[in-house]
């Protein structure tokens, strides 16, 4: 891959293979800059879980207490919480006819909301397309915290972006935004301990050995630095 010469000059003389504490690699990242936009800071880890094993999959939800900087658009799929959902600012509301217009591609699952919440009895209705949100990581969950009856607190929390749905992928590692540059390194520290105390939370039972295997701090542009766990 082939990189700017911003980028160059910003790890020119840089070890890549150097452990960093947390606070080291926030401050160099804050104070290396790429882009002209606001970049988001972001964590990356590999975990030492089987990602084939259903029972050492990683997902769950963190609340940041600076949020990530980033708004995101909810969508309610709720027969007895309009009215909640309407006045806590959720984005779209509906129920049947909500379902609807995600199966027909009338509502673009992912575009025209991040979040769908539903109310407990509106989960059954939701397996005809369950094909559509399962991939893009949006099917209402227990275990994200997604499917609930106090729609009006969880709202405010995720349209603030405070609450982050997170899962391994395929390789099991586990990517997550936690905040941008921007931020003070105090917000980000706290939004990253935060972070860290729902993963370290959320390790399968029947993992035996160490969740965390490696862990990276990078910027959307910037140099990806390996971070002591």
């Amino acid at each position: 891959m082939k990189h700017g010469k911003k980028y160059r000059g910003v790890v020119e003389g840089l070890d890549l293979r150097k452990e960093y504490t947390p606070e080291e690699a926030i401050a160099f990242l804050k104070a290396h800059p790429i882009a002209k936009f606001d970049e988001s800071f972001e964590v990356h880890m590999k975990l030492g879980i089987n990602p084939k094993k259903s029972d050492e999959l990683i997902r769950s939800t963190a609340v940041l207490p600076h949020g990530t900087g980033r708004s995101q658009k909810v969508a309610v799929v709720t027969s007895t919480k309009e009215k909640e959902a309407k006045d806590a600012g959720a984005d779209m509301v509906g129920a049947e006819d909500l379902i609807d217009d995600i199966k027909t591609g009338k509502v673009n699952a992912g575009v025209d909301f991040q979040v769908l919440l539903a109310t407990p009895e509106m989960m059954p209705k939701l397996a005809t397309i369950a094909k559509i949100l399962g991939p893009k990581g949006l099917m209402p969950s227990p275990k994200s915290e997604t499917v609930t009856a106090k729609v009006g607190e969880v709202i405010d929390v995720l349209k603030k972006g405070k609450k982050v749905s997170y899962k391994n992928d395929d390789t099991a590692n586990v990517h997550q935004m936690i905040g941008k540059l921007s931020f003070s390194e105090a917000q980000i520290l706290e939004n990253y301990q935060a972070f860290r105390e729902s993963i370290d939370r959320a390790k399968p039972e029947a993992l035996k050995g160490r969740l965390i295997r490696s862990m990276v701090f990078s910027s959307t542009m910037g140099p990806g630095l390996i971070v002591k766990i």
